[in-house]
């Protein structure tokens, strides 16, 4: 069990940082636009879709990676307050029958969007430019079945804590910028304190 949680949240950290790297494409495409419309005053077509598709595109491929790091969001007013077993064992029921049905569905919707815009080449009825989003609803499939592989990995980590008591985190791989000025502002508190 503890091999496969390790896989799955290095694949949805890999996913995750990888398509991370869409805000700074969304960023310069932004600026572009920003720069022709106001500037040159010769707006674009397709700025605004594709900022559209990419956001998208970065909010379902970091699903995975987010779930892994524990930073969806959680009613723990109550939760934070239960022992870990007791977590775990309200976290197994609920990913057995709530987000398993949710990401089957997830996949099986998705794939029959997606399918179907690629035997057509589907463009965005919305869109004066006509950009293409058949393939961007293959990114509804793929995020789903990468939520599903996170998910097996959180229900092996739900029961790993059922077993010992205590909750198997993933490896920190990002940090606050806020806990890092803290960190720091503590570390040199302790310098000048002997």
């Amino acid at each position: 069990m503890t091999r496969y949680i390790r896989f799955a949240d290095q694949l949805s950290a890999a996913f995750g940082k990888t398509f991370a790297w869409l805000i700074l494409l969304m960023t310069l495409g932004t600026s572009y636009e920003v720069f022709v419309r106001y500037v040159l005053n010769a707006p674009t077509p397709w700025a605004f879709d594709v900022s559209f598709i990419m956001y998208g595109t970065l909010f379902m491929m970091g699903g995975a990676y987010t779930l892994s790091r524990g930073g969806h969001v959680r009613g723990d007013f109550l939760y934070r307050l239960w022992k870990p077993r007791t977590q775990a064992t309200v976290d197994l029921i609920l990913y057995l029958f709530f987000f398993f049905p949710g990401v089957t569905a997830l996949v099986l919707s998705g794939w029959k969007y997606a399918s179907r815009s690629w035997t057509y080449s589907e463009v965005s009825v919305n869109s004066p430019a006509g950009i293409p989003i058949f393939q961007f609803k293959t990114v509804i499939v793929a995020a789903g079945l990468l939520l599903f592989i996170q998910g097996i990995a959180e229900i092996f980590r739900a029961i790993k804590c059922i077993q010992t008591g205590e909750w198997m985190r993933a490896d920190e791989d990002v940090q606050e910028t806020e806990d890092q000025l803290m960190n720091a502002a503590a570390k040199a508190e302790a310098g000048n304190h002997p």
